[in-house]
């Protein structure tokens, strides 16, 4: 009988043995496949606009010497605000368990170039949804789920990340998981998770809004205007939970200084949304632009051409630090995608899929570090 057993536990011993030796095999084959980046050494973004900034797009990069890359270029095009995606799905896609290996690595490497990151949180993993809804659609019976984790990311990331957007363009259906816009479902869901983050990051400043620059007329189905939108977040009672206003600013044919009007999108449209912030008590609060831009496509309507967007980069830029004395960053869209889309999104980026920069990096590069063509 003991020698049954001591044979039955030699086997689960060896079996344990070939198990241990078939994780460090796949560790080993891992790391030879994709190395560890080094970090490299502290380094300082030099510019002369402190407010530059641009939406880098890592979220799908699965290479980190590609994410080292990217935002080493971001640093030498003297932009020091970055807005990066964190999809709550990619990092707790069961629930209770984490993957932070991405986030750690963007994160780490952000913070070694000495960029200031701004992480927006968003995309509802299978499990924290009903079947048959699309991974933007939040129900309310789960903003808890997402306010736990929002407030572990922040708690995670201390001290390297001080700004987080909660959702993305609500206001639009798409963006709402093809429910019906709601402001104060929205404002109930930063109401939820707002608490939570101060309670164990009271510095991390809470952005909210980021809607969509849209004039989706009344009972639309695919949207509500952005202004009508974040009055109805005031009256929700949105002013106590969130920190910094997003806004997203693209200037379609227009150019920087077209006069902003209620009827109209373009880039000075951030301004109504400012007056708003006003009317409504909120002139002490900030605000962030995490999405804006002009669009070079030689064919889509609201597009301009690649020497106009030139300029009509390097004048927001200017605008941002001249005359918006209560915006602290302009981040355009978009640096990079990992591939090529195939569609008018490859005319926004700033940088090729193989690294090649356009030539409005170069001109943004030489306005911000100020040097001589």
């Amino acid at each position: 009988m003991m020698q049954r057993v001591t044979i039955l536990r030699n086997r689960r011993l060896l079996l344990v043995l070939i198990g241990v030796a078939g994780v460090l095999l796949g560790v080993w084959v891992t790391r030879s496949m994709f190395p560890a980046v080094p970090l490299g050494p502290q380094q300082t973004v030099y510019t002369r606009n402190p407010k530059i900034g641009i939406h880098t797009r890592l979220t799908d990069e699965v290479e980190e010497q590609k994410i080292k890359r990217s935002l080493e270029m971001v640093r030498e095009m003297g932009a020091p605000w970055v807005v990066e995606y964190f999809p709550w799905a990619y990092i707790e896609n069961e629930p209770g368990r984490y993957n932070w290996v991405h986030a750690d690595q963007v994160v780490a490497h952000a913070s070694r170039q000495g960029l200031t990151l701004i992480a927006r949180l968003g995309f509802v993993p299978q499990w924290a949804r009903p079947k048959e809804t699309t991974p933007l659609y939040l129900d309310e019976g789960n903003f808890d789920d997402f306010a736990r984790f929002a407030a572990l990311f922040v708690e995670r990331y201390r001290g390297k990340i001080n700004y987080v957007i909660l959702w993305n363009e609500p206001n639009l259906a798409l963006e709402w998981g093809y429910a019906a816009p709601d402001a104060a479902k929205y404002t109930a869901l930063l109401r939820t998770a707002y608490p939570l983050i101060k309670a164990v990051a009271p510095e991390v400043q809470v952005l909210a809004g980021a809607l969509a620059p849209t004039l989706a007329p009344p009972g639309s189905e695919f949207g509500v205007d952005d202004l009508i939108f974040l009055q109805e977040m005031y009256d929700a009672g949105a002013a106590d939970y969130f920190d910094v206003l997003a806004i997203h600013a693209y200037g379609w044919h227009f150019d920087p200084d077209s006069p902003p009007d209620p009827a109209v999108v373009n880039f000075r449209r951030a301004e109504l949304l400012r007056a708003i912030m006003v009317k409504n008590g909120d002139a002490a609060k900030r605000a962030i632009i995490t999405e804006g831009g002009w669009n070079d496509h030689p064919r889509w309507t609201r597009a301009v051409r690649p020497a106009q967007r030139i300029a009509y980069t390097l004048r927001a830029y200017e605008l941002a630090q001249q005359e918006w004395p209560w915006l602290d960053a302009l981040c355009l869209w978009v640096f990079r995608f990992p591939w090529d889309q195939n569609s008018y999104q490859d005319y926004f980026t700033f940088v090729r899929t193989d690294f090649e920069p356009k030539p409005i990096y170069t001109e943004v590069q030489r306005y911000a570090r100020n040097l001589t063509p």
